[in-house]
């Protein structure tokens, strides 16, 4: 009978609930490995930062230190992101208790929130954006408008202050960079130009890798 009722009525409410929240582990695992890769791109690019100050390379240390800050943001970025996740977790264990005393799924303000703060982040947006359609028929989640989905320009867009810049080199140099009246002073002068150009392929690439990473 179970069997016959699934085919004419495709799953049950239960059984929706149990797919989303497997969906919702399977995504937070997505994020689970970006932020494995981003911290290791990060930590190459703060190496790199490092080795600049050394040598001397203020300008470039200070390129290689602002995409560390960009970094550091995503992660919180994706930090949050993945919490969220779990959120609608727990608010979907909530309606399986729900189903058992109303025998429906009942609708949420909070798992619609959460949903469409989501949706901005690109790594799941697809994924999110299928969800919250399959909520929308289930009855959870009014139909979102346009203006919703679209992403935040101005936060994907935000220069970072000079200020985190200078902190992120104060940190990483010991204090010899960061501020600004003693820089020249503090640092050597660049001399093995082979040894300058291998350090610029380096940062090159780790630039590359973070932008891939912070792009989505």
């Amino acid at each position: 009978m179970q069997t016959i009722n699934r085919f004419l009525y495709g799953p049950t409410a239960e059984e929706k609930v149990r797919a989303w929240q497997a969906k919702l582990r399977s995504e937070q695992r997505v994020l689970e490995r970006e932020m494995r890769q981003l911290d290791a791109a990060t930590k190459k690019a703060q190496q790199t930062v490092k080795q600049l100050a050394k040598k001397g390379d203020v300008k470039s240390a200070r390129i290689m230190a602002r995409e560390v800050v960009r970094s550091h943001k995503q992660m919180d970025r994706l930090s949050v992101s993945k919490a969220r996740l779990g959120s609608i977790g727990h608010q979907l264990q909530q309606q399986l208790a729900m189903i058992k005393v109303t025998g429906s799924l009942q609708k949420s303000t909070e798992i619609m929130r959460l949903s469409n703060s989501l949706i901005k982040l690109p790594q799941i947006s697809q994924a999110m954006r299928e969800m919250s359609m399959e909520m929308t028929k289930a009855g959870i989640m009014e139909e979102m408008l346009d203006d919703t989905l679209q992403m935040d320009e101005d936060e994907d867009l935000e220069v970072e202050a000079d200020a985190e810049v200078d902190k992120v080199l104060y940190e990483l140099t010991e204090g010899k960079l960061g501020q600004a009246e003693t820089v020249k002073a503090d640092l050597p002068s660049i001399q093995d130009q082979e040894q300058d150009e291998e350090t610029e392929r380096a940062m090159e690439q780790y630039r590359q890798q973070l932008n891939g990473l912070l792009s989505g």
